[in-house]
């Protein structure tokens, strides 16, 4: 392969701190060994999220300066709408201040005790706001989903023969919606194939229950379509993501990843009654139905954004950066989840530090030392982030351990992730050294956040 390179040119530049090891280890004491916790000026490489962290283009701040801030009837709504139209096909178009409120809306009005909300995973908040309204949210990943080391093109698919048994289990009446997720966050950024999200609309039509896309990486997942579906390779990732919406009674979306912006999200649907409510909750929690808690020059910056990120010499740097990041991990023997997803690595704690239990959390402890020896920080996604307790107190943990190294948008060069790649397999040379960790104090929901830890 040819060196990879970025189709910009950079434009303005931040400074990075550098710190010494030793000023990390005080850091990682301070933060109760949390990564949530740690100030941002003092991480040198901030691999946490991709959600909101992009760097914009000139196009996207020039249209900032444009944004009509009118509180009613905004022409960048208008534009906002127009665009999420042609890309989505839904009618109904609903802003939110991002990703979470748009699944705060759409499950306070579906969800509820003895509800049952299918998913391919669902990541944290969408699980969380499941979860608040008494609803259970249920994941159906596939068998192969399920397997790190397994290469396979379509990871992320949800699984249609679970699906149906839940259908037939619980009663179709109980199902108020199905989501899949694009790409498969919570199972290693792995991509839903066409077939899959077809095969589950047919399934759910005959139940008469509606499919909604948690769609915040729909063109990245569109791209993996084209690359490796028979069928699309011909097909521009504009036409893939608008057939992945024709398939859908709607979607959310955290603007923050694949629109390119560093706030913004939108609720999209085809049905005017739900719209109606939710655009009554949207205008409660949110603000009016123009505005949705974002200003007009969000909506215009989103607008431009949903344009960029369907550029195809974009979405090839986008992924083969990451790609070309999983492969050199991949070379040295860092247990990771293949083949690499769109928008992260997802180290596979489990091996990586076998020598520390689930309720020690392994992935945490990787973390750490990731922060510690190189600056680098990172999120766990494991028993941390989705471990339950059961009636005894006993840990529950999810099928997989894995840290993820998301990387944002436009934003590190190649040198960056070739530093990154040194890091890691330093840290993964010295895993044996690796301490697990035990929660000292934690919240009720999504305890990830602000949860406090101590080595064990």
């Amino acid at each position: 392969m040819k060196t990879i390179i970025e189709p910009f040119k950079i434009k303005s530049v931040e400074p990075i701190r550098f710190t010494t090891k030793e000023e990390r280890e005080q850091i990682l004491k301070n933060a109760f060994y949390n990564p949530f916790l740690i100030h941002a000026d003092d991480v040198l490489i901030d691999l946490l999220t991709d959600s909101g962290t992009a760097a914009m283009s000139a196009k996207q701040w020039a249209g900032m300066m444009e944004g009509d801030e009118a509180y009613a009837g905004s022409r960048s709504y208008f534009r906002f709408e127009k665009t999420i139209r042609a890309l989505t096909g839904f009618e109904h178009i609903i802003p939110t201040h991002q990703g979470r409120a748009a699944e705060k809306i759409l499950f306070t009005i579906t969800g509820g005790k003895g509800k049952y909300i299918p998913n391919n995973t669902h990541f944290d908040t969408t699980r969380a706001n499941v979860e608040f309204t008494g609803a259970e949210a249920v994941d159906l990943p596939t068998e192969e989903g399920k397997k790190p080391e397994l290469i396979a093109d379509f990871k992320g698919n949800i699984n249609i023969e679970g699906l149906r048994a839940l259908i037939e289990r619980v009663g179709a009446e109980n199902i108020p919606l199905c989501m899949i997720t694009v790409t498969n966050n919570s199972g290693g950024g792995q991509p839903v194939s066409m077939a899959n999200i077809r095969e589950t609309k047919k399934l759910l039509r005959r139940y008469n229950i509606p499919l909604f896309l948690d769609a915040c990486r729909f063109a990245e997942n569109a791209y993996f379509i084209k690359k490796r579906e028979p069928g699309y390779a011909d097909k521009s990732v504009r036409e893939i993501a608008r057939e992945m919406f024709s398939y859908a009674d709607g979607c959310t979306m955290s603007a923050k990843k694949d629109a390119l912006v560093n706030m913004g999200g939108f609720l999209a649907l085809t049905d005017g009654a739900l719209a109606s409510k939710a655009r009554n909750l949207l205008i409660v929690t949110e603000g009016f139905t123009t505005y949705g808690g974002l200003a007009g020059r969000d909506l215009e910056a989103i607008a431009q954004g949903l344009d960029e990120v369907l550029d195809e010499h974009y979405l090839t740097y986008r992924i083969r950066s990451v790609g070309y990041l999983g492969e050199r991990l991949a070379s040295a023997r860092v247990p990771m989840v293949q083949p690499p997803g769109g928008h992260a690595i997802y180290l596979d704690a489990k091996r990586f530090a076998d020598h520390i239990p689930p309720d020690r959390y392994p992935g945490q402890a990787i973390v750490c030392a990731l922060y510690r020896v190189g600056g680098i920080r990172t999120v766990e996604i494991g028993s941390v982030m989705f471990g339950k307790y059961d009636s005894t107190g006993k840990l529950m943990s999810p099928p997989m351990e894995l840290v993820r190294l998301a990387i944002p948008r436009r934003v590190y060069t190649q040198s960056h992730i070739d530093y990154v790649i040194e890091v890691v397999q330093e840290v993964y040379a010295r895993r044996n050294e690796l301490r697990g960790f035990r929660i000292v104090e934690e919240a009720p929901v999504l305890r990830h956040f602000t949860a406090k830890f101590e080595m064990k």
